[in-house]
Order: C-alpha cells, then sequence, then structure tokens
C-alpha cells in the first residue's frame, strides 16, 4: 500500500501588502481606557461569529468568562462561539465568510497569506506565544528522536496545527518528510488510536494530549513528547484573528473585542476556578479537575514567554515573528513570504497598561 504524502497548503497567487491598520503593526491608537470602546448609545449590537480552536477545553475559558460576565456586551457586541475543528481551520473557516473572529494557528495563518493575501484573517491577539507543538509517542515506543519517526505512522485530526507544520519540524531536525506515513482521524480517535497502537504517534499540542489522556484514565507517565522547539522550532502559537473585512469596516468592534477578551483573561487569571467552571456550564461532562489542571499548565507553558514582560500579553516581538514566517515559508516552500504587518496588526490591541505582563509567580 503506498504512503500517503504529508499534507501541505495549496500554493499559488503572490501576497499583497497592506496598508493602514491593517498592515500597521505600530502603536494602537487607543491612548485611554479600551473598556467598552465599541458600545454607543442607543446603537444595536455587532453581531460576531467565532470559531474556537478545539472542542470545549479549560484554557478557553477566559472566552466565556466574557460572555458570561457581560463584557462582549458592555462592548456593544453579541457573539456566537462555536467549539472548534483543529488549530488550523479557522484560518479557512474565516477567509471562507463562515466566521468573523477565531481563535486558531498563527502559522496556518501564515501560509494561507503567502497564497491568498486578500482573504486571509488577520492576527490581532497573541494568545501562545510558546509553542507547544509535538509528536505524542507511548513511554514504551522505541521513538525517541526525529530520525525514529522514518517509517513510522503519525497521525492527528487533518486541521491540526502539527500536523501542516510538520514538513518545517522534518526539515530542522534533518529527516525526509514523505518517509514518514502520515494518517489523519476524528479528534476524539487520536488518544485512542495511539494507545491501542493504530499510529505510533500523534500530533497535537502537549496540554491537550496529555489532559485528554488523563481525562482517559491513562497516566502522565505513559506518554514521552518530541517537541518541537527542541529542535529550532521557535514559533508562535494560538492567536486571535479576525476578517479583513471586520478589521477594515468595523475597527472598534475588533478593539471592543480584544478589550472584551483582555477583561476575560484578567479575571480568569485570578480566578481559574471560576473561569473552568464557565466551560464546564458549556458541557457538563468535562471533567473540570482535568480541565483545571489543564488551564494552569497552559498558563504556565504557552502563554508565559520571557517577551511578556516587555511587551504584554496580546502583542508579538517582531524580529521574532519574522524569523518564524521565514521557518514557515522555507520548510513548506512558500511562493512568497509574508511582511509581519500582512499578518498581525496591534492596531485594536487595549494599552499595554491593562495587559497581563506576568502570568505566574
Amino acid at each position: 500500500m503506498p504512503r500517503p504524502m504529508p499534507r501541505r497548503t495549496l500554493l499559488g497567487a503572490p501576497a499583497l501588502a497592506l496598508g493602514g491598520a491593517l498592515a500597521g503593526t505600530g502603536p494602537s491608537r487607543a491612548q485611554g481606557s479600551s473598556q467598552g470602546s465599541a458600545k454607543g448609545s442607543g446603537q444595536a449590537p455587532t453581531r460576531l461569529r467565532m470559531v474556537l480552536n478545539w472542542k470545549y477545553q479549560g484554557p478557553q475559558g477566559w472566552f466565556f468568562l466574557a460572555e458570561d460576565r457581560g463584557y462582549f456586551r458592555e462592548a456593544g457586541l453579541a457573539m456566537t462561539i462555536d467549539q472548534g475543528e483543529g488549530s488550523s481551520a479557522p484560518v479557512t473557516q474565516i477567509a471562507a465568510g463562515a466566521y468573523d473572529v477565531g481563535f486558531g494557528d498563527m502559522n496556518a495563518l501564515i501560509q494561507f497569506a503567502a497564497t491568498r493575501p486578500d482573504v486571509a484573517p488577520l492576527a490581532v491577539f497573541m494568545m501562545y506565544n510558546v509553542p507547544p507543538f509535538c509528536i505524542a509517542v507511548r513511554a514504551d515506543s522505541p521513538i525517541r528522536t526525529p530520525q525514529d519517526l522514518v517509517g513510522r505512522t503519525i497521525g492527528g485530526p487533518a486541521n491540526d496545527g502539527e500536523l501542516k507544520l510538520f514538513p518545517a519540524f522534518a526539515k530542522a531536525a534533518g529527516i525526509d518528510a514523505a518517509k514518514v506515513n502520515i494518517v489523519t482521524m476524528q479528534p476524539s480517535l487520536r488518544e485512542q488510536m495511539l494507545f491501542r497502537g493504530q499510529i505510533d504517534g500523534a500530533f497535537g499540542y502537549v496540554n491537550t494530549i496529555r489532559f485528554s489522556a488523563r481525562g482517559a484514565g491513562i497516566d502522565d507517565r505513559q506518554l514521552r513528547y518530541i517537541r518541537y522547539a527542541d529542535h529550532g522550532i521557535d514559533l508562535y502559537s494560538n492567536t486571535i484573528m479576525v476578517s479583513r473585512a471586520l478589521a477594515r469596516d468595523k475597527p472598534e468592534a475588533v478593539r471592543g473585542l480584544l478589550a472584551a477578551i483582555n477583561r476575560g483573561v484578567a479575571e480568569a487569571l485570578k480566578d481559574p476556578a471560576a473561569a473552568v467552571a464557565a466551560v464546564g456550564r458549556r458541557d457538563s461532562l468535562l471533567d473540570l479537575a482535568v480541565e483545571r489542571a489543564r488551564f494552569d499548565a497552559t498558563v504556565a507553558d504557552e502563554m508565559s514567554a520571557p517577551e511578556l514582560a516587555r511587551i504584554g500579553l496580546g502583542d508579538i516581538d517582531e524580529a521574532r515573528m519574522a524569523r518564524a514566517i521565514a521557518t514557515v515559508a522555507e520548510s513548506n516552500n512558500l511562493p512568497t513570504r509574508p511582511a509581519v504587518g500582512d499578518v498581525f496588526s496591534r492596531a485594536f490591541l487595549p494599552p499595554l497598561a491593562e495587559r497581563p505582563r506576568k502570568l505566574v509567580d
């Protein structure tokens, strides 16, 4: 049976430079408090459709805390928040017009922007500033290094960012991606297939796999992780992204959105139990103890880069982002290399004084 090739994004038209606020990564125009900036007296709320990166999980608690405590409403927004199908899926869903806002992978956005710059979403608030990408294997697996992946079968949901980034990881690790069998499955089957031996390794975020396995009664000691970051892949990860039309036509709505999410994050950090409980109200089957552990680990492992003390949550280090774009472009043979301002804008961020700069003690 022939081996399936690793999935790659389609390549095509050249990227276009953007002007004004969409391309600007310079200082935000908002100088005072950003809370409630989108609300107008007597105006009907702006309706926004948002898609998450994954099924309901503890680290999404800040979105639902913001919703339950009325922060979106105070910003003049009426939100619909749907579960996701993988961290790269929001990119294409927003581009297709199905959603206005998404929480998804920055690197998938970069790849898409290299070929469809006119409809590619725009990242506006960086959430995960430490790369959580990994390939998980069973603790008794003979796979211990990237070289051990050759000839093996690695699987993940088709929209997983880690699967789409595998060519970059393979190049950095010095292996031929074409010599690794790649299979896809429904998100709910990933951990089951790994422990049944149907795949040799699983693509995913460390804390997604770790705590999904724990929720299924699998001890952490039964897993090992080959982390992309240990092999030269220093990338940003999940970000809030919006459609170009929304950023262009309703900038105050975007500012209000980010102000509300920022408030949700600040409140979630003060009271993680309340944030996790907010997720639990959307899915009564969740194990809240597991989701609280996932929340804590995500904050510590995926959101606490050293740069945070200088730039605050939501912003990026432009030099680091430029290197990340180069890594993604070179590893995937992209026809063009987007500029930082083509894929990220800080024009809508709340002021630095309002954004968290230290998430863990």
